[in-house]
This record gives C-alpha cells, structure tokens and sequence, in this order.
C-alpha cells in the first residue's frame, strides 16, 4: 500500500514538473523578441546595405581594440624570493595576481601541501609591472633546503 502511494506521489511531481517546462516554454517572452529583432534587423540591411556595411566595419574594429585596452589591467608584482610560500602567494593575490602556480624548485616534483613549510626561490616574471592575468610561478624548496 505504501509503495502504491509512493508511486502515485511521484507520478504527479513528474506530471507537474513536465507541465511547468512546458508551461514556461511556450510562454517565454524571448522568442518574440528574437524573432522580431531577427526580422527588423534585415529590413534596415535592406535599406541602406552599403552605409550599414562601412560603419560597422569601422565600429567593429575600434571596438575590438578599445576592449583589449580595458580588459589588460596591470599591477605592480611584488618581489616574492624569500618570503614563505603563503605569504608569497597571499602577497601576489593582494597585488591583483590570481593566475598562481607553485613548484618544487628542487627538482624531485614534489607537491606543496603545507605552503608555509616553504621558503621561495625564485618566481617568473620576476617583480614589476604586468598585466594581473600574468600567469606566476613561484619556485619554492622546503624551509631546512637552501635554493
């Protein structure tokens, strides 16, 4: 009996969930607005094909180069050599710089797990002024190993 009304339970949460994506697809308001600015859209190309053609060329490039100056923040990167790995990578954040990688300068590959039992080396690109984007690696040896 009570798998009966289980069943029945789960019946109807489907039949109302399909009814619901239904419901929410044949009224979505974006489809009109696709279709109708799909529809204005080649009317104004009719128009004026040539005028349309020059501007958006000339507005197309400017703005391709006006985006890639905006999205090119830069900050100062700190000189992280010789502070301790999570007061070198907290350092590098705090400057703007996200893109982080670490590793074992010592050359045997092995992994950082507790980043304050690590002093770093060495980092590329060395400290200065870069894009934050910059991708940094900090080389790093265990706190008793010299670099």
């Amino acid at each position: 009996m009570r798998t009966r009304i289980i069943a029945a339970a789960l019946a109807a949460a489907a039949t109302l969930a399909l009814t619901a994506c239904e419901g929410t697809e044949d009224t979505s308001s974006s489809k009109p607005d696709t279709a109708t600015e799909a529809t204005n859209t080649p009317a104004k190309q009719e128009e004026t094909p040539a005028e349309t053609a020059e501007p958006d060329t000339d507005t197309t490039e400017s703005d391709t180069d006006a985006g890639a100056a905006d999205t090119a923040e830069t900050g100062t990167l700190p000189d992280l050599v010789g502070q301790d790995l999570q007061a070198a990578q907290d350092a590098a954040q705090a400057a703007g710089f996200y893109a982080l990688d670490d590793q074992d300068a010592s050359g045997q590959g092995r992994l950082q797990v507790m980043d304050r039992n690590w002093t770093v080396c060495s980092q590329e690109p060395a400290a200065g002024t870069h894009p934050t984007d910059t991708f940094v690696t900090l080389y790093a040896v265990k706190d008793a190993e010299s670099c």
